[in-house]
């Protein structure tokens, strides 16, 4: 009997289901952080805190680069699973093709885009004299791996809309374990700094595309995918950007507002850039463990919406928060309260540990906020509503954190100030979300279910 990675998502008790599918993602989110975080402290601790600022400061901005197609790959992880739902072969099979012959174009030109923009935007964020030409050349680098980074998301997109998130978590294992390798190898051997960690990452990034797309074309059923069918369907791609470039210009928005946030955080200084810049990565681990339930209250409302399951959906929102809450709750806390130790991995200097202490006390500790925040945009996400929670969420969270370094921070200018922006934002936010959930739910029961 041939073995399925594929999940049944629309029969049967959701809980352990839901348990089943969020564990690879968070141990796949892991994994992914770990290629920055190898980045980091090997940087940090053999290139010294200018390369470890260096590479930090080009977070915010590649987020806001690439948003944009991370938000189209989730408009095709919802219409895969609301195909597959509702057993629709043909419709998925376009839906898979198109995905895959967008992010490849999309890749080609991110490598354009980064090379040419890097280092005026760079200057734009007001990145201190002494490590814009590190930063410049690590993002030149990174960008030249966009195909593959763009690949492997809208693979393993496709591959989660039917409940397969083991097989991108055995890839993305591997992966890690050679960026790790070549990133020890060109720092340390070959005192490459910042290009030697940028082209390990891109490595890395190029074997799990290769092994996802690998993957794809041998799978049998709705997902499986054939070089001779790639083709954009107009269709296909009409209704992903519908679903997903609400999400993707959501992503943006929220990049511009963390960029800038990073621009007050670099007017302190390269120490204090370099006390963020782990925190940062610190926190990245708690948002991954977070976002694995977003993704999975997305894919279950997904499939269960296309499956006519209307009655699962309360539920999968109500035990994702659940989950979610825990999750943060025990991470988030952990982080803050094991800061001193954990900080110590990425830098020895006690400045730089003091600075991402503060960060972890005000962002860190409240953390599970931001989860209840995002598993609600989830299933607004996947019963296929996109503008509603992209306005909600620019406007309760970008919107207000923007007019917060603009006013509250001004008349005090310190890291805890621009801090507090965070936790705030998230508790507006997450009951603005609750209300429009609890409305479209409302109208959703009432209304004739005759076409997806």
């Amino acid at each position: 009997m041939k073995k399925t990675y594929s999940m049944d998502m629309v029969h049967g008790p959701l809980l352990p289901r839901l348990l089943m599918y969020a564990l690879p993602l968070v141990l796949s989110g892991v994994l992914q952080l770990l290629f920055n975080a190898a980045d980091i402290v090997v940087v940090g601790r053999f290139s010294g805190n200018h390369a470890l600022a260096a590479v930090g400061s080009t977070g915010a901005l590649i987020n806001l680069l690439v948003n944009l197609f991370i938000g189209v790959s989730i408009g095709a992880n919802v219409l895969v699973a609301r195909y597959c739902g509702a057993r629709d072969e043909e419709n998925a099979q376009k839906t898979v093709h198109t995905a895959m012959s967008v992010s490849l174009i999309g890749g080609i030109a991110m490598i354009f885009i980064g090379f040419f923009l890097a280092e005026p935007l760079l200057e734009l964020m007001g990145t201190p004299a002494d490590v814009l030409l590190d930063a410049a050349l690590y993002m030149r680098i990174y960008f030249a791996g966009m195909p593959a980074f763009m690949l492997y998301n809208f693979g393993s997109a496709i591959l989660r809309a039917v409940g397969d998130t083991r097989r991108p978590l055995y890839f993305l294992t591997l992966a890690g374990i050679i960026n790790v390798a070549f990133n020890l190898c060109f720092v340390i051997v070959f005192h490459m700094g910042v290009a030697g960690v940028a082209l390990a990452t891109i490595i890395s990034q190029a074997v799990s595309a290769v092994l996802v797309v690998l993957c794809l074309m041998q799978t049998e059923g709705m997902c499986q995918l054939h070089k001779e069918k790639l083709q954009i369907h107009g269709d296909k791609l009409w209704m992903m950007l519908k679903i997903g470039l609400p999400a993707g210009l959501q992503g943006c928005v929220f990049s511009i507002s963390n960029v800038l946030i990073q621009s007050s955080i670099n007017s302190f200084g390269s120490i204090a850039m370099a006390g963020n810049t782990a925190a940062s990565n610190i926190e990245g681990f708690v948002y991954t463990g977070m976002n694995a339930i977003y993704q999975t209250c997305l894919s279950f409302t997904s499939q269960n919406y296309g499956a006519r399951q209307i009655k699962r959906i309360k539920v999968i929102l109500f035990e994702c928060l659940g989950i979610v809450a825990v999750i943060g709750l025990v991470l988030g806390q952990g982080a803050y309260h094991l800061g001193s130790l954990l900080l110590g991995i990425y830098s020895s200097d006690p400045e730089v540990i003091q600075y991402g202490l503060v960060r972890l006390s005000l962002v860190s500790a409240p953390y599970f906020l931001c989860g209840l925040m995002d598993v609600m945009t989830g299933v607004m996400r996947g019963l296929g509503y996109s503008i509603m929670p992209m306005l909600v969420s620019l406007t309760g969270a970008c919107a207000f954190r923007v007019v917060w370094v603009y006013t509250i921070f001004q008349m005090n200018r310190t890291l805890n100030t621009l801090y507090l922006s965070y936790p705030i934002s998230w508790m507006l936010t997450f009951g603005a979300h609750l209300m429009c959930f609890l409305f479209a739910y409302h109208k959703l029961k009432k209304k004739n279910m005759d076409t997806i």
